[in-house]
């Protein structure tokens, strides 16, 4: 066993002499003795300079033992998916020559077949396109143009987009695509545009023969021949060496090199821009591994990266014993080679890149500040939902509605000022305090306060009547004109402006659903244009989002398309309180009401309904769970259609039928799909209301089983999908228009895309959505 220092210094190879890893060279030593490795170089960076690079054991066991020395070229394997493929697309995408959502199809024709016409790009790069993990060896095949060939025929082994298989396909196809799109081998491409801009002069596929002393061997292949200079990798070496997911070869020096030019924005071979993308997640939202475009984030190498490795950090590893980990937030990477298949594959360097990266972390100190931490938001750009998702879990919270505070507080909002305030409320059946005293029956008591007028929502002020036919009338308690504020004709929905002159303020007091086209949001946007227009403030008494406010799922509705149920460009589910979209709208949309918000107390944005310790109230007739809530902003998206959602049933939004539906095969179509977090039992039902009514339907009854790993906005557009893709003589599509309002999504539908690569597509959207409503949120 040979330690062998930095032989001189050179302006690449900085000064290390005063850093001391003694922790990590008991560790790698160990790993050699016990037999796990027969060697390692390490190389290990902080703050732009090489801060530990070292080399241990040996290079080779058999036949003959060599010394590791610093300038070992190994056989990177897998990282070759990560160095080479992934930069190359980066690159291509950067350039506007690859989209992410591009059917690979549209790339590689040959590839649309058995069931692959749609798999995009981006599942490809995140291992979701359901594709196998390898290609068949059983067989005797030779050639890159055989392996294209075999994957071009090979149908997916599951629906994609909806698991997460590991493959080496997914990377076989991507170097492919590269190919067509540059017109360059692989070998070529990543030569000419990555590896030599980076003076990586040790980096290369299919290595010289003058290399070979350097290389370190693997292991015996089938002939007994050890692989030395050859990729370890069967499929790359029947491929002839060159192949998107292995047969890289490359030394230390050369992988800090390109580690150091991500940490410094691209440094030429891509934008800061690409590498955050490439960086953060881009699998799909709900999904619980996490990927980014070709890069592990989910770290390879600690099982609790959360204390030492945050947010950002990424990395990849390589079956022959190699790794590569990358930290934006710390400034910071570790790259550690061994060849540990050799030299008959019984090593395992797993263990062992777990503990050198965290004795590294703990070592340097390199634990993120939260500065850090904001750093690596920055860097990252990672979309809330996705870590929400990791870090929610159901808790017995205590949490104070706005009426609540605001008794509290001695009403202090309601009496500022001078004199008698003559008030309006806008309330129904939800609007009740923690003492289940209605808000109504409160403010008729405050001193100093005088309640003149009530105002009744869709459902009214009881919250029972589902129809357009709501007449004013006087509440038997109070004695106060209760005025409607829901009827067939936008001016029945907007308050009576000669009601709102006698006021000084109106007080908002309702439960939201949580999706954008519930009307009572739209109600609380007609009352602060009101206000503003009559001059009297506007009060909201915030209540939870019952469906959490860490999720943005759905497509942005289309500008210019306002209606009751779209007041304004926001995703089907939002992720934000009442008081939180009244301070958006108000600036917005440029209404400027005097608005005071009263906000929650205790409340988190992880919170689901049954985490607060209230009471749930009914917001509408047909929502009467937790379960119905969750699944609403999806079934409801093809309520308007000319299927029932159980509406007169005892589930309703938990249903969806109709009579010419065939619920076997229906069942079947959608759990084949493999949607997150839902499945589907085939079901007759007759509902007594509603679509359908007194019909037998047959359908299918949704159970939701992971609301957290959930995406209810895309559940409706697979929902659309099948049922048009099933029944296109007898479902009406074109009806789901008046609550979806995305013209993109609908032809998309009508076109027969795939709904995932439908929702992929509107993520840049959510994505802008996200920054704007930043600006506005109570609860961090």
């Amino acid at each position: 066993m040979q330690d062998v220092e930095p032989a001189s210094k050179t302006s690449a190879i900085p000064d290390i002499s005063n850093v001391r890893l003694d922790g990590v060279d008991s560790i790698i030593r160990q790993a050699i003795m016990d037999g796990n490795i027969p060697g390692a170089v390490l190389v290990v960076g902080h703050e732009g300079k090489i801060i530990y690079r070292k080399a241990y054991g040996e290079r080779a066991l058999e036949p003959r033992h060599e010394p590791m020395t610093l300038d070992t070229v190994f056989d990177v394997a897998s990282l070759t998916k990560v160095i080479a493929t992934t930069t190359a697309v980066m690159q291509l995408f950067e350039q506007g020559k690859v989209r992410m959502n591009d059917p690979v199809a549209k790339y590689v024709a040959e590839f649309a077949q058995n069931g692959k016409d749609d798999i995009t790009v981006r599942q490809l790069m995140t291992h979701y396109s359901g594709l196998a993990p390898d290609l068949d060896l059983t067989v005797p095949w030779d050639g890159k143009q055989t392996a294209y060939k075999l994957a071009f025929v090979m149908p997916p082994e599951q629906t994609p987009g909806s698991t997460f298989v590991y493959s080496d396909i997914n990377f076989i196809m991507l170097g492919a695509l590269v190919e067509r799109v540059s017109s360059d081998t692989l070998d070529v491409y990543t030569t000419k545009s990555i590896f030599a801009p980076l003076k990586m002069l040790h980096t290369r596929f299919v290595p010289p023969s003058a290399w070979r002393p350097k290389i370190a061997p693997t292991q015996y292949d089938d002939n007994q021949h050890m692989l030395r200079g050859v990729v370890h990798d069967p499929t790359a070496r029947r491929m002839g060496g060159v192949a998107g997911h292995a047969g890289l070869f490359s030394t230390g020096d050369d992988l800090a090199k390109f580690a150091q030019a991500l940490l410094d924005g691209g440094d030429g071979i891509l934008s800061g821009v690409t590498v955050a993308k490439m960086t953060q997640p881009q699998q799909p939202p709900t999904a619980p591994v996490l990927r980014g475009f070709g890069w592990d984030i989910d770290s390879p190498f600690s099982s609790n990266r959360g204390d030492l490795f945050p947010v950002g950090s990424f990395g990849h590893t390589g079956f022959t014993g190699t790794s590569i980990w990358i930290d934006p937030t710390t400034n910071a990477y570790v790259i550690l080679l061994t060849n540990s298949v050799h030299p008959r594959g019984k090593g395992n360097a797993i263990g062992l890149r777990t503990k050198v990266a965290t004795e590294v972390a703990a070592s340097l100190h390199l634990t993120p500040s939260e500065k850090d931490e904001m750093r690596a938001k920055s860097v990252t750009g990672y979309n809330e939902a996705f870590t929400a998702m990791r870090r929610m879990s159901t808790r017995n919270g205590i949490v104070k509605n706005g009426i609540d505070v605001l008794e509290e507080h001695g009403f202090d909002v309601l009496k500022a000022g001078t004199g008698k305030k003559h008030i309006g409320v806008v309330t129904n059946q939800t609007g009740v305090d923690g003492s289940g005293k209605r808000t109504i029956d409160v403010l008729a008591q405050v001193p100093g306060v005088s309640l003149d007028a009530i105002f009744s929502p869709e459902h009214g002020v009881t919250g029972t009547v589902d129809t357009t036919d709501i007449n004013n009338s006087k509440d038997a308690a109070t004695g106060v004109p209760v005025y409607s504020v829901y009827g067939a004709t936008d001016a029945a929905r907007h308050p009576p402006a000669e009601v709102l002159r006698s006021l000084d303020a109106i007080v908002f007091d309702i439960q939201d659903a949580g999706a954008r086209f519930y009307t009572y949001e739209t109600t609380l946007g007609y009352f602060l244009e009101s206000a503003a227009n009559a001059g009297i403030e506007m009060i909201v008494l915030d209540r939870p989002n019952p469906i959490t406010g860490s999720f943005v799922q759905g497509p942005p509705s289309d500008s210019g398309r306002e209606s009751f149920t779209n007041y304004w460009t926001v995703p089907v589910r939002h992720g934000m309180t009442m008081g939180e979209l009244a301070n958006m709208f108000n600036a917005e949309r440029g209404i400027n009401a005097k608005l005071t918000v009263v906000a929650m107390d205790g409340w988190q944005r992880g919170d689901w309904f049954d985490s607060t310790g209230l009471e749930w109230v009914n917001p509408s007739p047909n929502l009467r769970s937790m379960i119905e809530a969750a699944l609403y902003p999806g079934v409801a998206l093809i309520e308007g259609t000319n299927v029932s959602v159980g509406r007169g049933t005892d589930t309703p939004f938990e249903l969806v039928g109709a009579p010419w539906i065939k619920s076997k095969e229906l069942a079947a179509y959608l759990n084949g799909r493999g949607i997150m977090g839902v499945r589907f039992m085939p079901v007759t039902f007759t509902p007594t209301s509603s679509n359908h009514n007194g019909l037998a339907c047959q359908g299918v009854n949704i159970i939701l089983t992971d609301r957290n790993g959930f995406d209810p906005p895309e559940l409706g557009v697979e929902l659309a999908a099948a049922l048009h893709k099933l029944y296109p003589s007898d479902f009406k599509i074109e009806k789901m228009q008046a609550l979806l309002v995305n013209q993109r999504v609908y032809d998309a539908l009508l076109a027969g895309q795939d709904p995932r690569r439908i929702a992929q597509d509107w993520r840049d959207e959510l994505g802008k959505f996200g920054k704007l409503r930043e600006k506005y949120l109570i609860y961090k």
